[in-house]
């Protein structure tokens, strides 16, 4: 079985472990998923949802949010953790798509990845799912299971992407990056993976080279 062979085949097994892996973030537009994404470095999907509702409801668009005063957004978001940092680039965030764009996320990574307080997984999550387009972020979960499985050899999240990229077709990328978060969060956890109820076990790198 090739590498790419036996990365076809994890996603396949994965597909039927876990038929609804999607985005966990809560948003109605590209904005407020660029937003939220922005808010979930180093926090959870939860602690973002419980701030992104108060926070769209007084700074909806661009152009209100460009327009906030730090102070206030800081408030709204502290539950998420580096919040200070956080509002300073989602202020900015906004400010860049008025000034660039007319107020659009744009649906490309190179643009994306010009934009404050986004770096390449937020950018691959926001073209997978705002957009649709080919995109497979590469957070701590997609990292350390990718690494687990045999899919990826390097420790480097931007060197990972592209090995699980030249793997897998790009139809694949979106559905593999939240398959595999799905996976790292439920079974193949980082202290105590539970490898015995792991059901692509038979193919795993750990298991093949017993």
């Amino acid at each position: 079985m090739t590498k790419r062979d036996q990365a076809l085949r994890i996603i396949k097994e994965l597909k039927r472990e876990y038929p609804n892996a999607g985005t966990l973030l809560k948003f109605n537009n590209p904005f407020e998923l660029t937003v939220a994404v922005a808010l979930s470095a180093q926090t959870t999907d939860d602690r973002v949802n419980q701030v992104s509702g108060p926070l769209f409801a007084r700074f909806p668009n661009p152009e209100s949010m460009a327009a906030a005063d730090l102070e206030v957004l800081e408030k709204i978001i502290r539950p998420v953790g580096l919040y200070r940092n956080k509002a300073k680039h989602i202020k900015a965030l906004a400010q860049a798509l008025l000034e660039r764009y007319a107020g659009q996320v744009p649906d490309s990574l190179e643009e994306l990845l010009g934009l404050p307080g986004l770096g390449r997984k937020s950018a691959n999550v926001i073209l997978a799912v705002a957009f649709g387009k080919p995109g497979l972020g590469v957070d701590t979960h997609v990292q350390r299971v990718a690494r687990r499985l045999g899919l990826a050899n390097s420790d480097k999240p931007a060197q990972t992407e592209l090995e699980l990229k030249e793997l897998l077709p790009q139809n694949q990328w979106g559905p593999a990056h939240h398959l595999l978060i799905f996976h790292g969060r439920k079974v193949c956890k980082a202290r105590r993976p539970e490898c015995q109820s792991c059901r692509i076990q038979p193919i795993c790198e750990q298991n093949l080279e017993k």
